[in-house]
This record gives structure tokens, sequence and C-alpha cells, in this order.
């Protein structure tokens, strides 16, 4: 198994400097790489990028009616106007 350390205790500064330059470079390009893929896996989310929930039902009374129908009727005439009774 080969180590993953790059700096001994015998080496000069300068090859200390070295090898730090070297980890760093190899790091940002991996760094950079992922920002790249990533950019491209989301971009089909920028056009809802406008805080919006996609997801969401904006006419709520026809969901309930589609969907539940009698059975919310029957509840909202129990209800008063705060939502409990």
């Amino acid at each position: 198994m080969k180590s993953k350390v790059i700096i001994t205790k015998d080496m000069s500064m300068d090859d200390r400097l070295e090898a730090l330059k070297k980890a760093s470079k190899k790091f940002n390009k991996k760094i950079q790489r992922n920002h790249k893929i990533k950019r491209t896996e989301t971009s089909f989310m920028d056009k809802f990028s406008d805080d919006t929930n996609i997801h969401a039902w904006t006419d709520s009374p026809k969901y309930l009616d589609e969907h539940y129908g009698e059975r919310v009727r029957d509840q909202n005439e129990y209800e008063s106007y705060e939502g409990w009774n």
C-alpha cells in the first residue's frame, strides 16, 4: 500500500514547498472538475430558481374537490372560518 504522505522529515524546505504546490494543484483540479460536473447536472433546475415550488398545487379548492369531493364539503360544514371548531 502506497503512503499518501508527501512530506517527510528529511525533506528540505524547497522540497516541502514543491510537494505542497503539487498536491494543491491536484486538489484544485479535482475541485474544478467537480464544480463543472455539478453545474452541468443541475442546469435544468436554473429555470426554477425564482424560489417557487413547481410541484405545488395552485388551485387548492379544485384539488380538494377533485380528489376528496363530498368528504371535504361535509368537513367544511363543521369547521369555522379559522379552521377549528
